[in-house]
């Protein structure tokens, strides 16, 4: 765990006893729900291996991806639900099998009140992921988006020339309508920038698609 978690190794002794009395090996299967929006919290999930996507699904069926739980990580919501004591706003998806350690509840509210190597952990987690929400925000409330296709496009294929989704999939990305989105891909085809075929974008002019992108690429 520590390999994954190396802040976790200079727990204090007593600590280390809490956590791996409290913790238990999980193994979940892809397009499991592991909580719903409006739950509450069961337990504090420390991934090891694979991806949750964590989503915020609007009554008229919108869908956006605020982020993704990988290796190393932990869950935002989960952190704010067992400070508070309150429930989710919004749902977690298993996008790939998941291996895991779950933290039961007790244990955690011991450890942060016990710990300070803990606390910090936790903290410096949530401080990260709630900066990372902040610029989703500005993205979306401000972001162009035919930059913010671009960069995800750019994202998405990596060292690659294309990506396999579909035009919903995308738009749940960033959360926009599924119209506007193929509205804009059929823009950057009759550009030259792409070609599209069935659940895949093949990237034809990467030059154009980075410049596009460039204000919203670090």
């Amino acid at each position: 765990m520590t390999t994954i978690f190396p802040a976790l190794a200079a727990l204090e002794p007593a600590a280390r006893r809490v956590l791996d009395e409290g913790v238990r090996p999980v193994t979940v299967p892809p397009g499991t729900t592991v909580f719903a929006d409006g739950s509450a919290c069961e337990a504090f999930l420390l991934v090891l291996d694979g991806s949750v996507r964590v989503q915020k699904v609007a009554e008229n069926g919108r869908e956006i991806v605020l982020y993704r739980v990988e290796p190393g990580q932990t869950c935002v919501l989960t952190t704010t639900c067992l400070l508070s004591q309150g429930i989710y706003g919004a749902e977690g998806v298993t996008e790939t099998p998941v291996r895991g350690l779950a933290l039961a509840p007790r244990a955690f509210q011991s450890l942060m009140a016990t710990s300070d190597v803990f606390r910090r952990f936790v903290f410096g987690a949530y401080a990260t992921r709630v900066s990372d929400l902040l610029m989703l925000i500005e993205e979306v409330a401000f972001g162009r988006i035919d930059q913010r296709l671009a960069a995800l496009l750019l994202e998405k294929a990596g060292a690659g020339d294309a990506v396999a989704a579909t035009h919903q999939d995308l738009a749940v990305e960033l959360g926009s309508a599924r119209e506007v989105i193929s509205r804009q891909l059929k823009d950057f085809e009759r550009r030259g920038l792409v070609v599209l075929g069935r659940g895949r974008v093949s990237l034809t002019a990467r030059g154009g698609l980075e410049k596009l992108a460039r204000p919203l690429v670090i």
